[in-house]
């Protein structure tokens, strides 16, 4: 029996969901400085704390004044994403092969899935509950940017929870981070655990193939293949 510790990513890991995330970030800023118009910061692999103060350096935003504006940032995008998750399952959709690697690792005895996303842990949930993936993932022992704005931190942080409300410790060898960025790679990297890079992002396979990750596949569609570079 292969005892496993699957992180997910989300967006462009599980699913892409549109515009709707950017725009709800976006809306976070609006509301916390009174700001119209904003410079376009990428978006990928970061945690939504890094993102809205890039934002709100790129507006001109001192930094003293960013910390004091982040919560009230943060909140909104929470409470706008919070309304639009019909929205999302219009506009988004799941990656290939994605549903059926969900119920495969769910249903063996020994492996445990939950996400380390640069998301809100709210924000996260609704993207997943949107195509109806909440029900894999043992949400409690993720991690997310409302834990810190350092993506590094992350993985250390799931370990932790999976010790302290599972009573469970994993070896390294033992924990996947699977995603579609250079800083998933490096958040795995940073915790010493092993990671599968898919092609499935924003930028496409071509963004990732020649990264230095343990596995590095276009997508999740061979089931059989996946199960193998995971539980093998």
């Amino acid at each position: 029996m292969a005892r496993r510790l699957i992180l997910w990513d989300v967006d462009g890991t599980l699913v892409s969901c549109g515009p709707s995330g950017r725009e709800a970030l976006e809306a976070g800023v609006r509301a916390a400085t009174g700001l119209d118009g904003l410079n376009h910061v990428s978006m990928g692999g970061k945690t939504d704390p890094q993102i809205f103060t890039e934002m709100l350096t790129l507006a001109g935003v001192a930094e003293a004044e960013i910390a004091t504006l982040l919560p009230a940032a943060l909140a909104e995008a929470e409470r706008v994403l919070g309304g639009w998750r019909e929205r999302i399952a219009r506009e988004g959709r799941v990656h290939p092969g994605v549903r059926r690697l969900l119920a495969d690792l769910g249903s063996r005895e020994g492996v445990r899935q939950t996400l380390v996303t640069g998301n809100l842990a709210a924000n996260a949930a609704v993207k997943v509950g949107a195509f109806g993936l909440d029900g894999y993932f043992d949400f409690a022992i993720g991690a997310y940017g409302d834990d810190h704005a350092d993506r590094d931190l992350l993985v250390p942080l799931a370990l932790s929870r999976a010790r302290e409300l599972r009573g469970e410790t994993y070896r390294p060898e033992e924990v996947w981070v699977i995603g579609d960025t250079a800083r998933d790679l490096g958040c795995a990297r940073a915790a010493a655990v092993r990671c599968l890079i898919v092609g499935t992002g924003r930028d496409g396979f071509s963004a990732v193939r020649g990264m230095e990750a343990d596995a590095v596949i276009e997508d999740l569609a061979d089931t059989d293949r996946v199960l193998g570079i995971l539980l093998g």
